[in-house]
């Protein structure tokens, strides 16, 4: 039984994670200030005795002992890592340093959730893990965007000057149940809005693009990465490849919804990317991976979580 430790352990990516690692037998120690995460999205692991919670900052020092460490700790959604720039910029950056410093004593191999938003406004298309990117590094996201692409950086140099055993992840657009219903991320926003009737946000014209991967299937990428061969280090892009401009996903959440919302535009905010779309070759050949639940279902079971909440009076004010 391997103990694991997942940073940003009570998120929508990091509870599913800690949920999936002990259903497949082990020991998990969830670490989260709270900022983002939510105590409800594990409060259903609490009776397991192979499940442990710690309320800490990954911008302190963390001793613990552990065998593997996934970095999932950083708020990923404009709204929130907005809020407070800086300190988002601390979480991916002293955070990294933190957990690279505990990997490196206890010689446990790290995985560092990145993201697509290291490639910026891309100019390339599909995104490949080539491309260097195009960000602004003095806009509104570069506190994250910037904050993710330093934290590869120092995950990198761990590994060339300290033999570290690292795997870098660039996670494109996730969705599913548990997404926090304030995070103003286009999935949960759209169906919010359209369950409740009311008139749906349209940034720009509708035609910026998105590839929107299903949260258990980004939870078994993670997983296939992590337990890789040592040399398979990364960056690997893991997402969809199916690329969907945010009008048709607007159409599909109508749809399943049978909502009556009306559409109301909005001008596009500072330094969103028109085109996002991942290259995941290497994922398929090495990783032996590709998403397998289509949007509709993935959407479904979404809507389904987003009724629930609304129905016990969880809904943005």
């Amino acid at each position: 039984m391997k103990r694991i430790l997942v940073t940003g352990g009570s998120g929508f990516l990091g509870s599913h994670l800690c949920k999936k690692l002990l259903e497949i037998g082990n020991d998990v120690l969830s670490v989260d200030n709270y900022f983002t995460g939510r105590k409800e999205n594990i409060a259903h692991l609490f009776g397991n005795p192979y499940f442990e919670v710690i309320r800490h900052d990954v911008t302190f020092p963390l001793y613990v002992e552990v065998d593997e460490i996934y970095n999932l700790a950083c708020p990923a959604s404009p709204i929130h890592y907005q809020f407070d720039p800086v300190q988002t910029t601390k979480t991916s950056v002293h955070g990294a340093i933190n957990m690279l410093g505990l990997a490196k004593r206890l010689k446990a191999k790290i995985l560092q959730a990145s993201t697509s938003e290291v490639y910026g406004d891309p100019q390339e298309h599909p995104q490949s893990e080539s491309y260097w990117g195009h960000v602004n590094p003095v806009g509104i996201r570069s506190c994250y965007d910037e904050g993710k692409r330093c934290a590869e950086t120092l995950f990198f140099d761990y590994y060339r000057q300290h033999k570290l055993r690292i795997k870098v992840a660039r996670i494109f657009n996730t969705y599913g149940p548990r997404m926090h219903p304030n995070d103003g991320r286009v999935v949960s926003n759209l169906i919010i809005q359209a369950v409740q009737n009311k008139p749906i946000t349209i940034y720009g014209d509708g035609a910026q693009t998105r590839s929107f991967c299903y949260v258990d299937d980004q939870i078994e990428a993670l997983i296939r990465l992590m337990n890789s061969p040592d040399d398979l280090i990364g960056p690997i892009n893991l997402g969809n490849p199916t690329e969907t401009s945010i009008l048709e996903l607007v159409q599909t959440i109508i749809e399943l919804t049978g909502s009556s919302s009306s559409l109301e535009y909005q001008e596009l905010p500072s330094d969103d990317p028109r085109r996002r779309c991942p290259d995941i070759s290497q994922a398929k050949e090495k990783l032996g991976w590709e998403p397998t639940v289509p949007l509709k279902e993935g959407l479904t079971k979404t809507i389904e979580y987003f009724e629930e909440l609304l129905k016990k009076g969880e809904h943005p004010a």
